[in-house]
């Protein structure tokens, strides 16, 4: 079934000559059916790119799904034009009253600063608050999953001495999670991150379960118990070559605290395609999140969501 989108965004280009479903507005307003509502409040530096990742994968499951992208209000952007924000976008204040079944925070390249020096992280912790009576199950990413635990559970992000990035293993620490129902006893799943959370920290909330973690990569997936917030700190919506751009763009930079992305090209050879090891675990998952956490326990009526 498709992903409902505007008529005239760009990754609809993209995500059809994939083959993804792609529904425009025009054609969905002739189906009698209530797609899913998920809000993308989107908090990534090229956001065209970071839109048509999370839009494959919402699209590439059994539910029609209807997305909103939303974007802070207090950050101007300095690598998306204006004409697409103010075409595809609303900020948080013109969403406010809406209810949702699922919003998704992305991750943001701010994780060096402290959560109060971000200049959205006030509009952030009121959308936080604000997603508990409107939005029924919330997915944060990356920096946001620690925003998130930050925020809600102080749970603390420690600074890493290099740079972690690369294509990790992980395993279940839950038996049976519907989170992960579908994919392998090992999977593989990128990072790009300067932060981390610490498992310790994590065990000793009464309120979460470590989902799900790697030997290299520590704290990969963070639920709360009743499933409602789902904290992710890899990315599993990356394209295949992001990471590769991600090397690039720092070494041209000047950054000296990073080093080639670990378990990535082949041989370590840069010059390599990378591999592409991740994309059945963003599929399952954000299959699984549709459906088990959002779909089956939403009300058809959002308005009595609570």
């Amino acid at each position: 079934m498709p992903v409902k989108v505007p008529d005239s965004l760009p990754a609809v280009r993209v995500l059809t000559e994939e083959n993804v479903f792609v529904m425009t507005e025009k054609r969905a307003a002739s189906q009698d059916i209530r797609p899913l509502r998920i809000g993308v409040y989107n908090l990534m530096p090229t956001k065209e790119v970071t839109e048509t990742q999370i839009l494959r994968l919402l699209g590439n499951t059994p539910l029609q799904v209807e997305v909103v992208f939303i974007r802070p209000a207090q950050h101007v952007s300095r690598h998306t034009p204006a004409a697409h924000l103010e075409a595809f976008y609303k900020t948080f204040d013109e969403v406010r009253d809406q209810k949702f079944d699922g919003l998704i925070i992305t991750g943001a390249p701010v994780e060096k600063l402290d959560f109060e020096e971000v200049n959205y992280w006030n509009e952030l912790k009121e959308l936080i608050d604000w997603a508990d009576a409107h939005v029924y199950s919330t997915m944060y990413i990356c920096w946001a999953a620690q925003a998130g635990l930050y925020y809600r559970h102080g749970i603390p992000k420690y600074p890493l001495p290099r740079k972690l990035s690369g294509v990790f293993s992980h395993r279940a620490e839950v038996r049976n999670y519907p989170l992960l129902r579908g994919l392998d006893d090992r999977f593989y799943a990128p990072h790009s991150r300067y932060t981390a959370v610490s498992i310790e920290d994590i065990a000793r909330c009464d309120d979460l379960l470590l989902v799900s973690s790697g030997r290299e990569s520590g704290v990969f997936i963070v639920a709360e118990k009743n499933g409602r917030h789902i904290y992710i700190t890899g990315h599993v919506e990356y394209d295949a070559d992001t990471l590769a751009r991600e090397y690039a763009r720092d070494l041209a930079a000047g950054r000296t605290d990073v080093d080639l992305p670990q378990h990535y090209f082949p041989d370590d050879d840069p010059s390599e395609p990378p591999m592409f090891r991740w994309r059945s675990t963003g599929t399952l998952i954000f299959a699984n999140w549709l459906n088990y956490y959002v779909y089956q326990v939403t009300p058809y009526d959002t308005g009595l969501i609570r």
